[in-house]
Formats: structure tokens, C-alpha cells, sequence
């Protein structure tokens, strides 16, 4: 019974790690070693209730709002404002990326306070509704709506005004 149990976990953290580091990547602005410590996180508390999984609905939609709430309360960590200094090392865009687009996107979400910008995440990135959000991060939904209206036109001023002219490239 252990040994089928702790392969249901790994067939699950494989098809799912890939979708929870790039949403990891998103909520920490793209530093991706703190977007790797945040997917292991919320796969270690995954797996501490894995016996349990029967009576959660969707144990990838509650992955990605463990995923949410371990970044949000690394935030509130006086050591979650440190940041490593150095050069990243030059890469070949992958899939025709535009380097500079990602790097102004992912400029702008730093710019967000945490929990604006996984409000921006969950609702524009997973695409969850107003609901969704609303109980991943444990606020009402118009304060989702609040949030989201107000990270928006910050994204919007970061970007020079127009949101719409990044994703036409």
C-alpha cells in the first residue's frame, strides 16, 4: 500500500512540477532558484498529505494554492527581500522569445506588491476566476477585483501605458 501510494505521488509531482515552476517563476519575478525551493515546498507538503488526497477535489488546483500560499508567507519573511547580485549569463532566446519583452514583464511584476502580484498570477496566468483567487489567497472577491484592477494599471504604467503592445509581438 505504501509503495503504490508514494508512486501515485511521484506519477503526480512529475506531470505537475513543470506548471508549478512556472508559476513559481512568475510570483518571484523570475528568480528561478527561489521558484525551484517554492515548488519542492509545495510538493514536500503535498506528499505530507498524500494519504488524504481522496477528499481533495482537484490536488492540482490545491498544489498550485499551496504553491501561492508558501510564496505569500515567504514574503512576509524579513529575509524574503534579499537578492542575490551578479550577471546572468547569456542565453539564445528558446522558442522565438523576445528577451527584452520577458524581462520588462517580469520587471513589472517585481514592481507589485506580493499578494497583488499573485492575484495577477492566479487570475491572468492560471487563469482561475474571481472566486478561485479569492479562496486560494483567503480574501473576498471584491478585494480580488480590487487588487487586480489596481495591479493592472501598475503593470500598465511600468510598461509605458499599453499592456496590449507586449503581447502583439
Amino acid at each position: 500500500m505504501r509503495t503504490s501510494r508514494a508512486d501515485e505521488f511521484l506519477e503526480f509531482a512529475t506531470a505537475r512540477s513543470g506548471h508549478l515552476f512556472r508559476s513559481a517563476c512568475l510570483l518571484t519575478s523570475g528568480d528561478t532558484h527561489l521558484a525551484e525551493d517554492l515548488v519542492q515546498e509545495t510538493l514536500g507538503r503535498m506528499y505530507a498529505l498524500w494519504g488524504r488526497v481522496a477528499r481533495i477535489g482537484n490536488p492540482a488546483g490545491y498544489a498550485q494554492t499551496v504553491l501561492v500560499r508558501t510564496f505569500l508567507s515567504q514574503q512576509r519573511r524579513r529575509s524574503a527581500t534579499e537578492r542575490p547580485l551578479g550577471e546572468l549569463p547569456d542565453r539564445a532566446p528558446e522558442n522565438g522569445e523576445d528577451p527584452a519583452l520577458r524581462i520588462a514583464l517580469l520587471d513589472a511584476l517585481a514592481g507589485l506588491a506580493p499578494k497583488d502580484r499573485a492575484v495577477v498570477v492566479l487570475r491572468y496566468w492560471e487563469d482561475r476566476s474571481i472566486e478561485e483567487t479569492a479562496a486560494a489567497l483567503h480574501v473576498s472577491s471584491a478585494a480580488v477585483r480590487t487588487r487586480s484592477t489596481r495591479a493592472l494599471a501598475k503593470l500598465r504604467t511600468g510598461l509605458g501605458g499599453s499592456i496590449a503592445e507586449f503581447a502583439l509581438r
